[in-house]
């Protein structure tokens, strides 16, 4: 259902960091235009973190029906508490989202049974697509391979985001997993390399900046074409690592706020990028023709 390059799109806003909705529109269009294969907004690149349920839900809605059915929609809908999670993902699915993404409990550390009840809970609460999303690096949780199995058992759990960049983890996953759950990759770095393993996708931030190559370098890993897919890497390959220079998403806003896509607001406690990284953004930029 969701493979390819799935953009975890940036949040425009304004100086004041309120939301601008008009930045937001011709960002769509930039990504549709540019083949992108689905947008996922209210990730962590789009500053869940800070943005309010009523946002939350404005901004969902406005991504829907901008969108209009053309490429699919994924909604970030997690929380580290169960019933939030629950009520974020029947709005999203009342918005019209094609699926929900859905990151594990961050802060409170559950226990992997905790995990399994969690993510049934929200499944059998509300019939969307639902992708767990595993980041131990943010939420000081790790959801185990052994938890991930017994997803099989419900029915639209679909795919499962692996941010964990451990190209074993990832093998082990779509071994077990096989065609019943998409593996898809949550780390641009190892993320060629987890679509040639067996891997369905990537929820990227690099494709914030460079859709094209991100997208043509998930077609040819996904089909088996290592030769292809490394042409197109090598050329975003500084951007996987130097849109990481400081926290996710402070040097992509900064980068799109260069490409002239988005103004430089950001929300607190996040800063703008800091002058000493600006150079070595700017040259990865320069690699990937934007």
């Amino acid at each position: 259902m969701f493979t390819g390059s799935m953009v975890a799109v940036a949040t425009p806003m304004n100086e004041d960091g309120s939301i601008d909705f008009e930045s937001y529109d011709n960002l769509i269009e930039f990504h549709i235009e540019n083949k992108t294969d689905a947008i996922v907004p209210v990730g962590t690149t789009g500053e869940s973190a800070t943005i309010d349920h009523k946002e939350h839900c404005e901004i969902v809605s406005f991504v829907v029906n901008k969108v209009a059915n053309r490429i699919p929609v994924i909604a970030g809908t997690g929380a580290n508490s169960t019933s939030e999670a629950i009520a974020l993902t029947k709005y999203a699915y009342e918005a019209g989202v094609d699926g929900c993404l859905s990151v594990t409990p961050y802060y409170n550390k559950p226990t992997q049974e905790g995990l399994y009840r969690h993510y049934k809970a929200i499944a059998e609460s509300v019939p969307v697509p639902l992708i767990p999303y595993n980041v131990p690096g943010r939420t000081s949780c790790d959801m185990l391979p052994e938890t991930v199995k017994r997803f099989l058992k419900i029915n639209n759990i679909v795919a499962v985001k692996e941010a964990i960049g451990d190209l074993k983890r990832i093998k082990k996953l779509v071994d077990i997993c096989g065609d019943k759950i998409n593996i898809l990759s949550g780390d641009d770095f190892t993320a060629m390399e987890a679509l040639l393993l067996g891997g369905k996708g990537v929820i990227t931030v690099t494709g914030n900046i460079a859709p094209k190559y991100m997208h043509l370098m998930c077609k040819a890993a996904i089909e088996g074409d290592r030769k292809l897919a490394e042409e197109y890497d090598k050329k975003i390959a500084g951007l996987h690592k130097d849109l990481f220079l400081e926290s996710n998403p402070i040097p992509t806003k900064w980068a799109l706020y260069k490409m002239g896509l988005i103004k430089s607001g950001i929300r607190l406690p996040l800063t703008l990028f800091s002058e000493e990284h600006h150079e070595k953004l700017l040259k990865s930029m320069k690699l990937a023709e934007v």
